[in-house]
């Protein structure tokens, strides 16, 4: 059983996902401004793991790819404040 080609609805919701994931990543490259350097270039290796993460939920299913930028979004605040609780990081 082969999955049919997504429709031009389908499409769009992926383009969305991807440009929002775009988007979440300008806050990843600018957290240099207050993470670490070591912890930064985790963070960056979380974004790119996203980014895979993406591009198979783009493949398998486009109408789900806005979900992947609002988890990227959520892993990147909850790394920043634990950082900042446990790690003291400031700005």
């Amino acid at each position: 059983m082969g999955q049919s080609a997504p429709n031009r609805s389908e499409l769009v919701m992926g383009v969305i996902g991807i440009i929002l994931y775009v988007v979440v990543g300008w806050f990843y490259l600018a957290s240099g401004l207050m993470v670490p350097v070591p912890w930064l270039f985790m963070l960056w290796a979380i974004w790119v793991g996203g980014l895979w993460v993406l591009l198979r939920v783009f493949r398998r299913n486009p109408v789900w790819t806005p979900a992947v930028p609002v988890g990227a979004a959520i892993a990147w605040v909850v790394f920043v404040q634990l950082g900042s609780w446990l790690l003291g990081w400031t700005a």
